[in-house]
């Protein structure tokens, strides 16, 4: 999904970076809202995480890999907002110093991956979470609904700025077929990861996951009252 440089024409490159620019401007003043004190380092651990997803490739068949995009994992765990920077951070650090996607082309890869892969994603599990039971077993299932619609979702997007200002002579529909049809496998791959880090964080810990909040399943308090060792069974004193 990276995108490098010169692959789309100077204008279309301007205008992502425009809009990648207000997004995250945007982002930094919503996160606040989102984050606390037992929360902040989250936004830390999911960057790390996404980071390193996406550096391993998986195999989509035909020579093809694909990777982690982690928008709607990131929306799940910190919030829309916060995933937003998290992703933007991990795509800076990507740029500047493992030459994965290119610096001129950086707006047009925040722009599909931190801001229309976690809008996509996020607002998808949204809607999951309307239907289905309200309780934390829902969240993971959710999430992976949300991460693979995002997938294809950003792959379509990057179809469109291509068509306004791609510069390779491929014709339009052939980049959107190829993109849909390999995007949507890498999809599968990005809901299985998303429903298992998300499962294995709210089975932990459903106070720290953004998504669970409101639908966190109440639990009994258990009260274990004391037994005087002295006392027999069935005595009273």
């Amino acid at each position: 999904m990276h995108v490098p440089d010169g692959f789309l024409d100077a204008p279309t490159s301007v205008a992502t970076g425009a809009v990648a620019v207000a997004g995250v401007g945007i982002a930094l003043r919503k996160a606040r809202a989102e984050l606390d004190d037992r929360t902040a380092p989250m936004a830390g651990l999911v960057a790390a995480f996404v980071f390193a997803g996406q550096m391993m490739n998986f195999p989509v068949g035909a020579g093809t890999s694909g990777h982690l995009l982690g928008g709607a994992l990131a929306a799940v765990l910190v919030g829309p907002w916060t995933a937003a920077l998290c992703i933007s951070v991990v795509l800076l650090v990507q740029g500047l110093f493992m030459a994965d996607g290119g610096l001129t082309a950086l707006g047009t890869n925040i722009t599909l991956m931190a801001l229309v892969g976690v809008v996509v994603g996020y607002g998808v599990f949204r809607l999951a979470m309307l239907v289905l039971p309200k309780r934390t077993a829902s969240v993971p299932v959710a999430a992976a609904v949300g991460a693979f619609v995002s997938v294809p979702a950003a792959a379509t997007v990057f179809t469109l700025l291509f068509a306004l200002g791609g510069t390779a002579d491929i014709a339009t529909g052939t980049v959107l077929t190829a993109m849909l049809g390999w995007h949507t496998v890498i999809g599968v791959g990005e809901a299985a990861i998303t429903a298992l880090v998300v499962g294995a964080v709210v089975g932990s810990r459903p106070d720290l996951v953004h998504g669970a909040r409101g639908v966190r399943a109440a639990r009994p308090l258990l009260v274990t009252a004391e037994v005087d060792p002295q006392v027999a069974p069935g005595v009273s004193r």
